[in-house]
Parts: structure tokens; C-alpha cells; sequence
């Protein structure tokens, strides 16, 4: 029982450690000339940040992070963005 319970917490780990390299947003980054968020991550980062310095409003971030993020947000990998 051991065995197999060491056995399926490697294989979710293995799995885990396998999707990351692969994912966009794994780490946060930004523009080289602009310094601004190039993706999700760093976005949602900044807006949190931003939101909380009060330099902008509940209302305003959700709108930033639904129009950078969301859906057919334009910080998405281009292979994975959908339009409507």
C-alpha cells in the first residue's frame, strides 16, 4: 500500500514538473524596452499592486484584468487566443 501510494505521489509530481515548462505564465514577464507585463501573471501582479496603492478602483482593475486576461484577453500566448 506504501508502494502505491509513493508511486501515484511521484507520478503527480513528474506530471506537475512536466506541464510547467510548457506554460506561458509560469513566471512573469515583461516588454524589454517598455518593462511592462507581457503576460498574465505579471499582469494580474501589477493590477493587485496597483489596485492597492488606491491608483485605481475595484471596477477598473477588473476591467484591466478582463481585457488583458480574460477570455480573448491580449496578454494570452497567441496560439492559445481565441477570438469571439
Amino acid at each position: 500500500m506504501i508502494v502505491r501510494a509513493s508511486f501515484l505521489s511521484l507520478a503527480m509530481v513528474l506530471a506537475l514538473a512536466g506541464c510547467s515548462r510548457f506554460d506561458p505564465n509560469a513566471e512573469p514577464t515583461y516588454g524589454k524596452e517598455s518593462g511592462l507585463p507581457s503576460n498574465c501573471r505579471a499582469y494580474v501582479q501589477y493590477a493587485i499592486d496597483a489596485y492597492r496603492a488606491r491608483q485605481y478602483t475595484a471596477d477598473e482593475t477588473m476591467a484591466g484584468l478582463e481585457r488583458n486576461c480574460g477570455l480573448f484577453g491580449y496578454t494570452w500566448a497567441s496560439g492559445s487566443r481565441r477570438s469571439p
